[in-house]
């Protein structure tokens, strides 16, 4: 398909499971969630298929959406707060690096929400490079998965697209 691929929302998914399972007190290893979209103010958190140890968060003990709302806003402060604090992203980024990494030399076509050119095949978007979950292997990126969304989470995700969209379009017109 692709051996074009950027870190998409990796580092994002990677903040994002990390503060679910704290707010939780729950095992980080047990934690499932993704961020797709873009890397930025209109990435879109996916909850509908979040879990901790197999259970969807809205069966997990304390979890509510007050809590959520509160997670996804930190998770989006992310990247500003390591900015301010420490100068820059640090080991985080080199994690979320070394699992595409490790996706790609050990071709373990893993699927990873990694940002992709897409073509109109997932979610009807098209001609704009977001994070959607993708089979990561040896020929880079292998194959898009469409996961199923809850309307408002496909709504997010369409509107994500539409705000990078500009910003293509503008650079694609300097180098033409």
């Amino acid at each position: 398909m692709s051996q074009v691929l950027g870190l998409g929302t990796q580092l994002d998914t990677i903040r994002f499971c990390s503060l679910i399972s704290d707010a939780l007190k729950s095992s980080p290893t047990q934690t499932r969630a993704l961020i797709l979209g873009e890397h930025g103010d209109s990435m879109v958190p996916i909850w509908s298929s979040a879990t901790v140890g197999g259970l969807s968060l809205d069966k997990y003990p304390g979890w509510n959406s007050v809590l959520a709302e509160k997670i996804f806003t930190r998770t989006k402060g992310s990247g500003a707060e390591c900015l301010s604090k420490k100068g820059g992203a640090g080991f985080a980024v080199g994690i979320a690096i070394r699992d595409v990494i490790h996706a790609i030399a050990l071709d373990q076509n893993r699927i990873l929400p990694v940002s992709t050119v897409q073509d109109g095949a997932c979610y009807g978007i098209r001609d704009v490079a977001i994070s959607i979950p993708t089979v990561v292997g040896r020929a880079g990126a292998i194959q898009r998965v469409e996961i199923d969304l809850w309307p408002k989470e496909l709504q997010g995700l369409r509107a994500s697209a539409a705000a990078i969209k500009p910003t293509l379009d503008t650079v694609m017109k300097r180098v033409g």
